[in-house]
């Protein structure tokens, strides 16, 4: 391969660079061409606004946003800044269509050129509702809007809570229809319900409601009202910011949703455990109307004294009917009152034949006894007498049995009487009440003693019973096997 020809000044070029004749461009730095790009697109598009979706969404530690906006043909980076985000209405979300307001600018590290964006808008009520199906679907997903979840609300609460603007014609709706109902205790959280800052405010009354305690200075609502009047999608759109939705989701009060007109649905509806279409509504769902109370009370009180006095009435119906069923008391008696005629009928002709054959029994006897008939039966009597013989071994035979009977019995007397044995030397021992002492323990016990003998009693004094007594005389030891004696009852050794 043949060398290049270099031109005696250099044009062609080298190995070391050089400057051409007649030129004064010094060759720039990369750092020089970046600004000097950067400076041309920041002069020529200081301020543009784009149209595009969002793509590659995510928010640095440091609050920074970082995207993408795209379209069918084109895309480009996007940056907002910390201060810039924080005044977002939405959250920006991948896929969503919005307009972006800011700056072009270059980012020399990569050669890049981007967008600082100062404002974010979504592109169209079409894109909005993009946003907000997808928010639905999403929070759907975690159940916070199912049925299962709702609760029913209080009959008659004492406190309501209501969560809106202090200064529209929503409060002063709720109170008036509340008054013409049924006055209650109302406690306003007044908040913004529309533009920067709302949802969160919202958000913070729903929660603070829930965490006054039960017994505070400030009575704990027993039911919540989140209200705000009609308006666009874009006035109602802080209710349907997930921080609203969750913290209604999340409420330990029942809550009742009042946003917009009957046509206007948000999120915070789906959440809440019933949704009014108006915030009159919502006072009429709060509280029933006292009159139609009163004149239940009423009609259940008389319905209580119909059902108390309705045993009483039927019970008399049924005792009249059977008093007309009953037959009279004279009825009653006039069987009986016959039957007892005949029978006093019959007893007096009873009577009357008794007493005509007792006369006639009387005159038959009266005939049987005369007195040849008695001297007759008297004669027979006396010839069964005579024929009978009374021998002395008859009444003999019988006395010896029960003689020898009684002797039994004396012997048997005699073999069981205490008192036998004293008449062999024995004595009984008694207490002053004239118990039988048993034993020498039960003796010492006692102050005095009486000994019953053969031929009397005679008192003593134990042994050693009373202080100042002598001691007790010894008795000479029985020999093994010598009679018993009547001083031993008395040996003290």
């Amino acid at each position: 391969m043949a060398a290049p020809d270099f031109d005696d000044d250099g044009s062609n070029g080298g190995l070391v660079a050089r400057s051409a004749k007649g030129d004064n461009a010094a060759p720039l730095s990369i750092t020089e061409i970046s600004q000097l790009l950067k400076r041309t697109v920041e002069d020529r598009f200081g301020f543009v606004r784009l149209r595009g979706e969002l793509s590659g969404v995510k928010r640095a530690a440091s609050g920074h946003v970082y995207c993408c906006l795209k379209d069918e043909g084109a895309v480009i980076d996007g940056i907002m800044w910390r201060t810039t985000a924080q005044r977002l209405s939405f959250v920006p979300e991948d896929g969503l269509e919005v307009v972006a307001s800011g700056k072009l600018t270059t980012y020399p590290g990569r050669s890049k050129y981007q967008i600082v964006i100062d404002s974010l808008e979504i592109a169209g009520e079409g894109a909005l509702l993009a946003l907000l199906e997808k928010t639905r679907q999403r929070l759907a997903a975690e159940g916070l809007f199912a049925a299962e979840r709702k609760r029913a609300l209080p009959f008659l609460p004492r406190t309501i809570g209501v969560v809106t603007s202090p200064t529209g014609a929503v409060i002063r709706d709720i109170l008036h229809r509340l008054a013409d109902r049924f006055p209650s205790h109302v406690v306003v959280w007044p908040v913004l319900v529309q533009g920067q800052g709302s949802a969160e405010q919202v958000a913070a009354a729903v929660r603070g409601f829930g965490g006054i305690a039960q017994d505070g200075p400030v009575p704990r609502p027993d039911l919540l009202i989140v209200a705000r009047g009609g308006g666009s999608i874009e006035d109602l759109w802080s209710f349907n910011e997930e921080i609203v939705v969750r913290a209604i989701a999340e409420s330990p009060i029942p809550v009742i949703s009042a946003v917009g007109h009957e046509t206007d649905t948000t999120l915070a509806d789906h959440a809440a455990d019933r949704r009014a279409p108006t915030p009159t509504a919502a006072a009429e769902m709060a509280v029933p109307v006292r009159g139609e109370l009163a004149a239940t009370v009423a009609d259940f009180a008389a319905r209580k004294r119909r059902a108390i006095l309705r045993p009483v009435a039927i019970g008399r119906e049924r005792l009249e009917a059977r008093v007309q069923r009953l037959p009279r008391p004279e009825a009653l008696l006039q069987p009986q009152a016959q039957k007892l005629d005949e029978l006093t009928e019959r007893l007096r002709r009873g009577l009357k034949d008794r007493a005509a054959q007792a006369r006639e029994r009387l005159q038959a006897d009266a005939a049987r006894l005369s007195p040849a008939s008695l001297r007759h039966r008297i004669d027979r009597a006396q010839d069964r007498l005579d024929a009978t013989r009374l021998t002395p071994l008859l009444a003999t035979a019988r006395l010896q049995r029960e003689r020898e009977r009684f002797a039994a019995l004396e012997r048997l007397h005699a073999s069981l009487n205490p008192k036998a044995p004293l008449a062999r030397g024995f004595v009984l021992v008694k207490d002053p009440g004239g118990e039988l002492v048993r034993s020498r323990v039960a003796a010492a016990a006692q102050d005095r003693l009486e000994i019953e003998f053969a031929d009397g009693t005679l008192g003593v004094v134990p042994a050693g019973s009373a202080p100042g007594n002598p001691a007790p005389r010894k008795v000479p030891k029985r020999p093994a096997g010598a009679p018993p004696r009547q001083d031993d009852l008395f040996d003290l050794e």
